[in-house]
């Protein structure tokens, strides 16, 4: 499907398959897309205002100089795509999506949702997630170093390793027994 229009505004996408397209210059502006596949589409100097990604695979997109504004993913494969490519991210909402093999590193993004993810093997280093919600997230593999973890809420949380001493921890919420791996790279002895 082409995109001929250069503005979309509250229209509501079902079942489009997309696979390794550019999709360039458009904007969508509080547009639904269900059950779509974008595998390794290119988004390139578009803007994503409020939409809704529901059950879609959007593996291996390139969201190149592209604005994604408090957009919600929810049960969506989003594996594989490097963030750091976006112009703009704000309040980005992940809700029980796979969000494995990403790329955050250096980037702002206070007030993010990943809850009920399953976030393997991700970059967070250098991260600011002040105030960010990842419950009940699994983040085995997943790399925080140098990130500004102040407010985050990690509660039920799995298989995080972060390094008390080289990540900001103010107000940061943890649960038991998971947070016990904080001590891990603390010379103590717990008997």
């Amino acid at each position: 499907m082409d995109f001929e229009k250069d503005i979309y505004s509250q229209e509501t996408f079902s079942k489009l398959i997309l696979t390794e397209e550019t999709i360039e210059s458009r904007v969508f502006d509080e547009c639904e897309f269900i059950d779509c596949l974008f595998i390794g589409c290119k988004f390139e100097k578009c803007r994503l205002l409020n939409c809704k990604f529901e059950k879609c695979d959007l593996s291996n997109i390139v969201p190149m100089n592209s604005e994604f504004r408090e957009v919600k993913f929810t049960n969506c494969k989003t594996i594989g795509i490097d963030w750091t490519r976006a112009g703009k991210l704000k309040e980005l909402q992940f809700s029980e999506c796979l969000v494995n093999y990403s790329n955050f590193r250096l980037l702002k993004l206070p007030k993010t949702v990943i809850k009920k993810c399953e976030v393997k093997d991700v970059d967070f280093i250098e991260t600011n997630l002040k105030d960010s919600n990842l419950s009940r997230s699994d983040f085995e593999n997943s790399i925080f170093f140098k990130s500004d973890l102040s407010g985050v809420d990690f509660s039920h949380a799995t298989n995080y390793t972060i390094d008390v001493n080289n990540n900001i921890l103010k107000k940061t919420r943890f649960s038991l027994p998971e947070a016990l791996s904080l001590l891990s790279n603390l010379d103590i002895i717990v008997e």
